[in-house]
């Protein structure tokens, strides 16, 4: 499979060595430096396109992708706003696009394990929720948009959550996610239930970004042969 990178940083490099050690190859990594190089030309050389980039810049990548008519697997975010756009062009080219907060097989995991908890303490209102993330501090967004995933599910379950809100601002019937930022620290997420009388709490620790580059590749490769608006759930067979 020939594959364009979109955002050649540090996860981009990482997309790149599990991508190769997979046999494919990559014909096309664009960053700031190169932009010139985006063009309809190049990507319709390519099979696939994986995009990493940033908040600002991912809708627009990410329809350039779709009208170039190849699949396109987006971990940016931030950029969400845009989704609905997103989706309706998918459709309306009869594109691919697959898009997850987070390409770690595990982290997929730990969203099913996430949301099967949340069903079973939702009848137990003395136990109350609460999600601390940690990454590195180059990390632009806060909270995380997995920590935003797994809040999103917790308050599905959770009738008596209205919403969520980021520490230190605290909210009356709302998820509280603390967002830290230190190095080193590719990613944790815990999630806390905590009672007068005990906690409970699951928590998901990357050491590196193998894990979500595996997934990203994974992903590319399971939009090469498939339409429409895809998940990890449909790559991972959950």
């Amino acid at each position: 499979m020939k594959i364009a990178i979109i955002g050649y940083g540090k996860m981009g490099k990482a997309i790149e060595e599990i991508a190769v050690s997979r046999g494919h190859e990559i014909i096309l990594k664009i960053n700031t430096a190169n932009l010139n190089e985006f063009t309809p030309e190049n990507l319709s050389k390519c099979d696939a396109a994986i995009e990493f980039s940033g908040p600002s810049s991912a809708f627009e990548n990410i329809s350039n992708c779709l009208h170039a008519h190849i699949p396109v697997v987006s971990g940016s975010t931030g950029w969400l706003h845009h989704w609905n756009e997103t989706t309706l062009l998918c459709e309306k080219l009869n594109g691919t696009f697959l898009y997850a907060s987070n390409f770690s097989v595990g982290v997929n995991l730990f969203f099913e394990l996430n949301n099967r908890l949340a069903g079973l303490m939702s009848k137990y209102k003395e136990y109350i929720p609460a999600i601390t993330e940690t990454h590195h501090t180059q990390k632009i967004d806060a909270p995380s948009g997995t920590a935003i995933t797994l809040a999103e599910q917790i308050i599905q379950a959770n009738h008596s959550l209205k919403g969520w809100t980021l520490f230190p601002l605290e909210k009356k019937d709302n998820l509280t996610i603390t967002a830290i930022r230190k190095d080193p620290a590719p990613g944790t997420h815990k999630i806390i239930y905590s009672s007068d009388v005990d906690d409970i709490i699951i928590e998901h620790t990357a050491h590196n970004r193998k894990g979500f580059a595996t997934g990203a590749v994974l992903a590319a490769e399971y939009a090469l042969n498939h339409k429409g608006i895809l998940t990890m759930k449909e790559v991972l067979g959950i």
